[in-house]
């Protein structure tokens, strides 16, 4: 059996004429998966029940299994699927008033071991590819309790690491003919790979770039992130000055922060002095989720609001995420880390 999202709307217009069945029927099966979730062709009542039953018989639609949802105090809403060769990925619904974010992921587990992401504690299996992206999202749309309306390519993996099928299933995933889901509302998050960041800049997509930073200290960033000694930060932060320039587009700065590591007011200062040449970027700061394996704990609030309220006077635009789904492991990784074990 084929994925029937190996074809674009001509594809499947095409084959439709080759069976005797009328073009326009393409456009209702696109409506009823993009638009409707429906992920079983015999619940598609508006076309024939002949080419309902051929569409069943040659195509599938979705091939990743929900395993299990966790739903958060907060609302947020994690989700464990499980793919065709029985390995595991995460996927998390974020609601707010006026949106809901669906964090997904790119590899079954990380090649890159940041010290404060579970995501890479059982090693790296391989890239997810275009047809399971655009699997993970259909899930979430169905199983979610709110309409999906961002996306963020935050969850297991490094996107930049996948790039080829993360940018063909962001083209996919912007069409009028799929998920219709606007360029600026999807995000790519990247631990730092400077090639790709270099490349991502004459893709002309309109996408958010999100940077991995957690440090602005080479020493401190190594220990953090390993891709560092690869990429350091004199590197790194002079790349973004050209995707800067390039793209006229800002970069939004992730910054996690860890006791006793990254989390005081001489940290601060390093990091606004090494962002002070950038004209469009922002700080995003994350209180840590705990994870017990890596000896991951979140400063008090005082240091917290100590570290945003420095940034801010040095004229550094801040913005301060409130931890989300904490009661349900919603970090990187936990949960199928959890599953595996």
């Amino acid at each position: 059996m084929l994925d029937i999202k190996e074809l674009d709307l001509k594809g499947l217009e095409k084959i439709l004429g080759e069976w005797g069945f009328p073009k326009f029927h393409a456009q209702q099966i696109f409506f009823w998966i993009y638009k409707k979730n429906v992920l079983d062709f015999l619940e598609m009542t508006d076309l024939p029940l002949k080419l309902r039953e051929k569409l069943k018989e040659i195509f599938y639609i979705c091939g990743l299994n929900l395993v299990e949802k966790l739903t958060s105090q907060d609302g947020t809403e994690k989700f464990l699927f499980q793919l065709k060769d029985k390995n595991y990925i995460e996927a998390v619904a974020i609601p707010t008033e006026k949106r809901l974010t669906g964090c997904i992921s790119v590899q079954v587990g990380c090649k890159f071991s940041c010290k404060f992401c579970a995501s890479g504690l059982l090693g790296f299996k391989r890239n997810l590819t275009v047809l399971e992206i655009l699997d993970e999202i259909l899930l979430l749309k169905k199983n979610a309790s709110k309409t999906l309306s961002h996306l963020v390519f935050m969850g297991i993996g490094e996107p930049l690491d996948n790039y080829e099928n993360v940018i063909k299933a962001i083209r996919i995933i912007n069409s009028k003919d799929t998920f219709n889901i606007g360029a600026r509302r999807i995000t790519i998050s990247t631990c730092g790979i400077i090639p790709a960041i270099k490349r991502l800049s004459d893709e002309n997509l309109q996408v958010e770039l999100s940077i991995s930073l957690h440090s602005a200290d080479d020493k401190t960033r190594s220990l953090l992130m390993p891709i560092n000694k690869i990429y350091p930060l004199a590197d790194l932060i002079s790349t973004c000055k050209e995707y800067i320039q390039k793209t006229n587009r800002q970069i939004t700065f992730e910054y996690i922060l860890i006791k006793g590591i990254n989390s005081d007011l001489p940290s601060a200062k390093k990091l606004t002095n090494i962002l002070k040449g950038l004209r469009l970027c922002k700080v995003n700061l994350i209180p840590a989720n705990p994870i017990k394996e890596l000896n991951i704990e979140p400063p008090n609030k005082l240091e917290v609001l100590l570290f945003r309220d420095f940034l801010l006077k040095s004229g550094i635009n801040v913005t301060l995420r409130r931890p989300r789904g904490r009661d349900i492991q919603a970090s990187c990784g936990q949960l199928r880390l959890r599953y595996e074990k």
